[in-house]
């Protein structure tokens, strides 16, 4: 009886939903999302006011660290080159991180009821996959530019003729793979908290929040580093020619592993 009512609250995409010019917008998910990137801004600009060449405080601090470790990463990646990504990189960790974490924030009227206020929004399939497609749209114009159109063309023969069409599908399913590593491990944190309220005795429901929580925060961290670095890794294949090519290749692969 029990593992029928928690197949009745466990839901995938069902959200309080408006219309806006004719489009249906999930209004908990578009909340969220606008509540991470004022995060993100507040955290930007508050810097940019305290910023200073003395002693730095902690949120200079925290903003130095971030940007010294995506920047280490890029140019072991593609060398000098690899400057030009940090920003993007920098960005897209702390936004995922922030929208990874506003699921930590209890926002449900009745726990275990009704569905959270400010679910994680990540934790959906649209914002995970409008990012990927973004990312993967941008890798593309980066390994134009780098190329030019016939070196571009040229790469999906690489290494023989003969496997450009599994070239083409590798990049096809690319923003698939880049949506689903993000939202399906945020989607399996809300997976276990709404078994947990559903299926365990009420009064041990508590305990297994804060037990699973914590937990939860580390998934969410994680899962933003991943996504960072396989766009970061994807740039870097990009824009890579033909004698670095299958290197960079072969670290992509063994990362996504």
């Amino acid at each position: 009886m029990k593992t029928l009512l928690a197949l009745k609250v466990i839901h995938v995409g069902e959200h309080p939903t408006a219309s806006l010019f004719g489009l249906r917008v999930d209004t908990d998910i578009v909340t969220s999302t606008l509540l991470a990137a004022a995060i993100l801004l507040f955290l930007g600009f508050r810097m940019r006011a305290r910023v200073t060449d003395g002693v730095p405080g902690k949120l200079q601090l925290f903003w130095e660290v971030l940007v010294e470790q995506v920047d280490e990463l890029a140019t072991s990646a593609m060398g000098p080159k690899g400057r030009r990504y940090v920003p993007i990189g920098v960005t897209l960790f702390l936004f995922i991180l922030i929208c990874n974490w506003i699921g930590f924030i209890p926002s449900a009227m009745h726990p275990g009821v009704s569905a959270e206020i400010l679910p994680a929004p990540t934790s959906d399939v649209n914002l995970p996959f409008a990012m990927a497609i973004i990312v993967i749209l941008w890798v593309h114009v980066e390994s134009l530019r780098a190329r030019g159109v016939g070196g571009y063309f040229k790469h999906y023969k690489q290494p023989y003729t003969a496997l450009a069409p599994i070239n083409i599908i590798e990049e096809i399913t690319k923003p698939i793979t880049l949506t689903f590593r993000l939202f399906g491990n945020l989607f399996s944190g809300g997976l276990m908290i709404a078994v947990m309220t559903t299926l365990l005795p009420i009064f041990v429901i508590p305990f297994g929040e804060i037990l699973w929580k914590p937990f939860d925060l580390v998934i969410g961290a994680i899962q933003a580093y991943i996504f960072m670095l396989l766009t970061i890794l994807y740039f870097a294949f990009a824009t890579s020619h033909e004698g670095a090519e299958e290197h960079h290749h072969h670290e992509l692969v063994e990362t996504s592993h």
